[in-house]
């Protein structure tokens, strides 16, 4: 018998539009594949911003996990990501005071700067998207005063209410080192994603962490890796599934793989095999990076083939499917 794994999973979900089915449809397998995480031991389901994307059914991540969250128990909801520049950071922070206050303990505010789209719906979106990258230091500044209750304007505290009894846990996402320095200069945890970088995580990750400055936000670095897998049966059924999601991939989604923020360009890199060879990669990975989580997107075109690859790779990892004694982080 293989010996369970330490390492945790979770799942970013982009809420894609697969074969002529409806956004409603859509949404509804959003759902499920969050039920099914909570059930299989994932820590986390968080669901990504995309805009005027007819392939993708989440412009609002707010709103589907609160949705999600009335369904599940457990299992952390967050975005991966919400992005800030489009944003007033009071409206995001009273956005997921809101969620935190109805699922204590559970929400994750996960921040990115990319536009999530065509530069036309973005100039429609928020005007002008180049100086609102430019003032996400700022951006991030007061996001995070209002998460900590610190907060003035011109002098007069201000307040993103409702006031949740736990806060949401700040995290920003990014594929290069100024996301990385942006997460540590403010106390928050970094997601790397990995499967649309040109870096690798131990190319970026040890920067954030050296850089790291403890806030109330954050006390120690936490950093997790996402990563695009195909896993199957058989390490023949995972490649021929692995074609498909390259050849699935729109000329929008290529666009936007360049962005600052986990794009549906998810055939860029993959983890491909039976069970135990992703099992075996996700393994080697952790040893190389030293995280001890990974946030798995599977862009297989078919719902079915999507749940199974998420059911296949618990089940390796932790036998039952089921991690014990997981904590609540």
């Amino acid at each position: 018998m293989n010996e369970h794994s330490t390492i945790r999973l979770s799942v970013l979900d982009l809420v894609p539009v697969l074969n002529q089915a409806s956004p409603s449809a859509a949404l509804k397998h959003a759902a499920e594949l969050a039920q099914t995480a909570e059930k299989l031991g994932y820590t986390r389901y968080w669901t990504a911003e995309h805009h005027d994307m007819p392939g993708l059914a989440c412009t609002s991540p707010e709103v589907l996990l609160a949705s999600i969250g009335a369904v599940t128990r457990t299992i952390r909801l967050g975005s991966g990501a919400l992005l800030l520049p489009h944003y007033s950071p009071l409206k995001v922070a009273e956005s997921f005071h809101m969620l935190a206050s109805l699922y204590p303990g559970r929400i994750d505010l996960g921040i990115g700067r990319a536009p999530g789209g065509s530069a036309h719906v973005t100039l429609a979106l928020s005007g002008n998207f180049l100086e609102r990258v430019r003032q996400m230091p700022d951006s991030l500044d007061a996001l995070s005063k209002l998460l900590q209750g610190s907060y003035a304007w011109d002098g007069e505290p201000v307040t993103a209410r409702p006031v949740p009894d736990i806060a949401p846990q700040l995290w920003l996402l990014g594929t290069n080192r100024k996301s990385a320095a942006y997460a540590a200069g403010h106390g928050a945890g970094y997601v790397f994603g990995q499967f649309m970088s040109d870096l690798e995580a131990d190319e970026v990750i040890p920067a954030y962490r050296e850089a790291f400055v403890p806030s109330p936000l954050g006390p120690a670095p936490r950093a997790i890796v996402a990563v695009g897998v195909v896993c199957a049966e058989t390490e023949e059924e995972a490649r021929q599934l692995a074609e498909r999601v390259k050849a699935s991939v729109p000329p929008e989604a290529r666009a936007a793989a360049s962005s600052a923020e986990p794009s549906p360009a998810a055939g860029r890199k993959l983890l491909v095999g039976a069970p135990q060879q992703v099992k075996a990669q996700l393994e080697r990975m952790s040893r190389r990076y030293g995280v001890d989580e990974f946030i798995v997107v599977t862009a297989i075109p078919d719902y079915a083939q999507r749940l199974r690859s998420y059911e296949l790779l618990a089940q390796a990892l932790w036998g039952n499917g089921v991690l014990p004694s997981a904590p609540k982080r």
